[in-house]
């Protein structure tokens, strides 16, 4: 049986159970106890941990990448009309086959691949679209640029992701869609939140920005709604600087997006609808298509890690890893993610727990320092024009009231998590120094206080 065959069939058996915590009960050594004598912190003069060890680098580089782009320089097909055959739709054509859907839509970013997929479904002036208030900007910039309202629904925080009964409750008549994300690149609660778009009539678009190759209840995360966007930013599991793509199987309305987003102009040529030009170039799709081959190893070894390391910290009630829903076969590990319970370090905050362990040797940090229902936009949008023409004073008036979002609040509060797309490439050794460090500071927590 191949590697890559085990390590899917061993993270199946681990997050069918919602959690990656399962795969510690078939070892009973696992966690704290694995960690006997952990010695003096080295925060406060102890050895650490980690010594002098770097992280697999990323983004992803090696030589086909180089020669994917002079290739490309010294062919001077550099935009996606000059060639049906370039990179961008070859590019296209692969990724649609690597994700198990019959068309994909290259754009420039992910921000734009949602945007384009809000105009395509015809949402605009006096619409509402409910998403996360947990999420990069640019979920609600894509809102917002059709002039929608972007309606923030609370979140579950084992795991991070949308609140189906919260979205439920927050549908009014002007309910358009529901934009879910798949935050860390783990599978949020989609079946149910299929299930309400159905029940109430709602368009679904996925925000699978994070969550290359990830699946869920048999399908590929971004092909399970009619449209699903990607992001190939940077810091992504498949990256390409900026870059985004949407993914669908209906023809008509694959074809919509595309006319949207090569500024209303169809594949006949003719303008036909309003649309900005958010086209992928060349040269990122170059860079996308020459790491395609080693993607679905990359993803593999991710999830063997993240497994690794969840079985590891099995037993510290300290630091718990996030939750995943039933139908969970595997994740894409853009983030290694966990709660920190200060309860189970005397009450010591997050900010001396993240001290200790990185002087250990191992960096974690929190994510998203505020959810979006805190930001200033929530008060510019009720000022403007534009929305005080298309929503009653009422209506927005009540969008700022319920502006709540208490469990975000408290994941922020919480959430610590490693950078996963480069670290999580490593050795099973490099797992082990990260679980080790945690499980060091854990067990040394009554000298965090002194820290």
């Amino acid at each position: 049986m191949k590697e890559h065959d085990l390590t899917r069939r061993r993270f199946i058996a681990v997050a069918s159970a919602s959690s990656l915590e399962a795969l510690a009960s078939t070892n009973v050594s696992a966690g704290v106890d694995v960690v006997k004598k952990a010695g003096k912190l080295a925060i406060l003069g102890g050895q650490p941990v980690r010594k002098n060890k770097s992280w697999p680098s990323w983004p992803y580089v090696d030589d086909r990448i180089v020669e994917a782009i002079v290739k490309t320089t010294k062919s001077g097909i550099w935009c996606r009309i000059q060639s049906a055959t370039g990179t961008v739709p070859t590019f296209e054509k692969e990724y649609a086959k690597l994700m198990g859907a019959r068309y994909c839509i290259g754009t420039g970013s992910g921000t734009q691949a949602l945007h384009t997929c809000v105009e395509a479904l015809g949402i605009g002036v006096g619409d509402e679209v409910i998403t996360s208030p947990y999420t990069d900007p640019g979920t609600i910039a894509s809102i917002l640029s059709a002039r929608a309202l972007p309606v923030l629904a609370d979140l579950d925080p084992a795991s991070y992701q949308l609140n189906p009964e919260d979205v439920e409750r927050r549908i009014t008549e002007n309910t358009k869609a529901i934009m879910p994300v798949h935050m860390m690149g783990q599978p949020c609660h989609l079946e149910r939140i299929m299930a309400i778009a159905r029940k109430h009539n709602l368009d679904v678009i996925e925000d699978a920005a994070q969550a290359h190759l990830a699946e869920y209840q048999g399908k590929k995360l971004g092909t399970i709604a009619p449209l699903g966007c990607f992001s190939f930013q940077s810091s992504k599991t498949i990256a390409c600087g900026e870059g985004g793509a949407i993914l669908g199987d209906d023809e008509a309305l694959m074809d919509k997006c595309y006319t949207v987003h090569n500024h209303g102009t169809s594949r006949k040529g003719r303008t036909e609808l309003i649309g900005p030009k958010y086209r992928m170039n060349e040269f990122e799709a170059a860079v996308l298509l020459a790491q395609l081959g080693g993607a679905q190893e990359r993803f593999a070894r991710r999830n063997q890690n993240a497994a690794h390391l969840t079985w590891r910290l099995k037993g510290c009630p300290g630091v718990v890893p996030q939750k995943l829903y039933d139908g969970t076969a595997s994740g894409s590990f853009y983030l290694y993610a966990m709660s920190y319970k200060k309860e189970h370090f005397n009450g010591v905050d997050r900010s001396r727990f993240l001290k200790a362990v990185e002087a250990e040797g191992v960096s974690l940090s929190p994510y998203i320092e505020r959810g979006l229902h805190r930001e200033p936009w929530v008060d510019h949008i009720v000022r403007i024009k534009a929305y005080q023409k298309s929503f009653s004073a009422k209506r927005l008036q009540q969008f700022r009231d319920e502006m709540s979002c208490p469990d975000c609040d408290r994941v922020c509060e919480e959430m610590v998590m490693i950078w996963a797309s480069g670290p999580l490439l490593g050795t099973q050794s490099d797992m082990d120094d990260i679980a080790d460090a945690i499980l060091k500071v854990y067990e040394n927590r009554d000298a965090l206080r002194t820290v």
